[in-house]
């Protein structure tokens, strides 16, 4: 039993070796070289964002087949390479490779292979991780995101969102694409977006196929805070490419950020990949970015950083300027800040019935600033009602902050809470009946403790 065990395997590893050496001798022969530059041409004539350029690539391959250029290639990796090189002498496009397909075991369209490609993509995504390397709050309070790729919103908008997140109360930010090759436009669009507040133009797509122009804005919402004037460096260099420039690009000509590092790679014209064959594919691009402040952008030329270093030197300057940076803002903040706690503490220890419209308006201008949110606001309200014994200040606090979180259950219970303080139990089981809905509505975590309040103030009214 173990012997044929033993030679069915030596006879499937000769069958598979000869089968192997056959697709070898043919893949390298003369007339599948010819194949593959009749199928990659006709890709590039059909798809190329540039036609006349497509035309000129395959009268260029087609004169050095028959020249005799590609004869000493005996892999699919060397044409791949030497197919690349010859096409990228004609139109100059670093976007247009030519690569080989990875080495899959099973045969094509059968079962076997379409679990080995399943388990590639899954594999490949978890450790690609979205393009989401590295976090983390530098000393000086700046944020680090080393980010190697812009993928798809469908897989990466999570990865972003948490990272943001993580350094959302950053100083001073710097975003790491010395090692970004690009990625989705959609994706370099929303992570635009967490760095304005206004509705802008970033840039536009011209695609070939519909001759349509896609233009994209910065979005009005992100699953985050927004981080429209904390200081932003973008550190890149020359394997800085595509996406990732668009990024870059992005923010020099919006004056949103200072670029330190080498100029990048150079490729402006979006696209996708494509199959040659078995072997071979190729990426394509069909469409170019236009820039709506330049009316062009950066292909064959790159970005140029407005800080210059070497690469051994990028991150310690950028550093250097981020740190001074948010100091800097850190200091312009405090001022800003001062004026406006001044001005709240002034209206709030000289308060009278009338006060209550000023009093709003200052909270309003602290919320907007991002001074005080729901729970700086409340425990302002509870300084009032418990240390300082100021029932009727503190219920005028709690009343901005259900006007300013309107759908917040807490703060209507907080309201409630400082309504009953001042003897208004009819006013108190009326904002606790309010905290209570709009618990409920929402599935509240804190729904039980809500109805107990409520129940309580009802007691209190009774009695």
């Amino acid at each position: 039993m173990k012997s044929s065990y033993t030679l069915t395997v030596l006879l499937l590893t000769f069958l598979l070796q000869t089968h192997l050496g056959f697709a070898q001798d043919s893949a390298l022969s003369n007339s599948y070289k010819q194949d593959v530059i009749t199928r990659l041409s006709q890709l590039m004539n059909e798809r190329y964002v540039f036609p006349e350029v497509a035309k000129a690539t395959e009268t260029h391959l087609k004169n050095q087949l028959a020249a005799g250029h590609f004869d000493a290639y005996t892999t699919d990796e060397a044409f791949a390479s030497a197919l690349t090189e010859s096409v990228q002498s004609i139109n100059k496009d670093k976007h247009m490779r030519i690569r080989t397909n990875p080495p899959y075991v099973a045969p094509d369209n059968s079962p076997e292979r379409a679990i080995e490609e399943q388990l590639d993509r899954m594999n490949r995504t978890r450790w690609y991780n979205a393009g989401f390397v590295d976090v983390k709050v530098i000393p000086g309070n700046v944020g680090y995101l080393d980010l190697r790729g812009f993928s798809g919103l469908e897989n990466g908008q999570a990865h972003a969102d948490a990272a943001m997140q993580f350094i959302s109360r950053a100083d001073a930010i710097i975003i790491d694409l010395t090692q970004n090759g690009g990625g989705s436009p959609r994706m370099v669009q929303y992570l635009c977006s967490y760095f304005f507040d206004d509705h802008r133009h970033l840039n536009s797509l011209y695609w070939r196929e519909g001759d349509v122009t896609e233009e994209f804005w910065t979005l009005e919402q992100v699953n985050g805070t927004k981080l429209p004037d904390v200081p932003l460096f973008v550190m890149t260099s020359n394997r800085t490419f595509s996406g990732a420039e668009e990024f870059s690009y992005n923010m020099q000509t919006q004056k949103r950020a200072t670029l330190v590092g080498q100029t990048t790679g150079g490729g402006a014209n979006p696209g996708g990949t494509m199959p040659i064959n078995e072997n071979l594919n190729v990426f394509i691009p069909t469409g170019r970015a236009i820039n709506p402040i330049t009316q062009t952008n950066w292909e064959g030329v790159g970005v140029v950083p407005e800080v210059k270093t070497t690469p051994e030197d990028t991150y310690q300057t950028t550093l250097d300027l981020a740190v001074e940076a948010a100091k800097n803002y850190r200091a312009k903040r405090n001022a800003q800040f001062t004026l406006l706690l001044e001005g709240l503490n002034s209206h709030l220890e000289m308060y009278t019935s009338s006060s209550e419209a000023a009093i709003y308006n200052q909270l309003k201008a602290c919320k907007d600033a991002k001074l005080m949110d729901e729970d700086g606001i409340n425990n302002l309200g509870y300084t009032y009602l418990m240390e300082k014994g100021k029932p009727k200040i503190a219920a005028c606090i709690f009343k901005a902050n259900t006007r300013l979180y309107p759908d917040s259950p807490n703060v209507y219970d907080s309201y409630a809470e400082s309504l009953m303080a001042n003897g208004d139990k009819e006013a108190s089981v009326s904002n606790y009946e309010k905290a209570v809905a709009l618990a409920t509505s929402q599935e509240h975590p804190n729904l039980d403790l809500f109805k107990d309040n409520l129940q309580a103030a009802k007691q209190n009214l009774k009695d």
